[in-house]
């Protein structure tokens, strides 16, 4: 697999942990923002291949920071990872112009997590940084 530069929005520092150490035993650079709002500083520096992002967390949601990524980065794949999703969420995440490849439900199996990162490969654009 080609090496992606993953931007990791997590808020939970163990299981932000797992998946670094995961995702970078597997070739790929991993970047980690402890909520929505470093995530969407990160991203006006630097440029990422794939957004892996949580949904709860706190100063900026994780629907929250893929509606204002998508503003600048509107064909940055996403990734959202979560342990409880609203049917008013689930909406919003799937009335986007551009949902998101894959909604894992945490916990979530590894294999379940490369696969969608799998899919980055066909995505036809980059996020470019600001």
């Amino acid at each position: 697999m080609n090496t992606l530069r993953v931007l990791v929005a997590e808020d939970e520092p163990l299981a932000a942990m797992v998946i670094e150490d995961v995702l970078s035993s597997e070739g790929h650079a991993v970047t980690l923002a402890p909520d929505g709002a470093a995530a969407l500083a990160l991203t006006a520096h630097h440029a990422f291949d794939v957004l892996l992002t949580d949904l709860a967390m706190p100063r900026l949601s994780g629907l929250e920071l893929i509606q204002r990524l998508r503003l600048t980065h509107p064909d940055l794949p996403v990734v959202v990872m979560t342990g409880f999703l609203s049917p008013g969420e689930a909406l919003q995440l799937r009335n986007q112009a551009r949902p998101p490849l894959a909604l894992l439900h945490k916990p979530f199996q590894i294999d379940s997590l490369l696969d969608a990162l799998a899919l980055v490969k066909t995505q036809p654009a980059a996020c470019a940084a600001g």
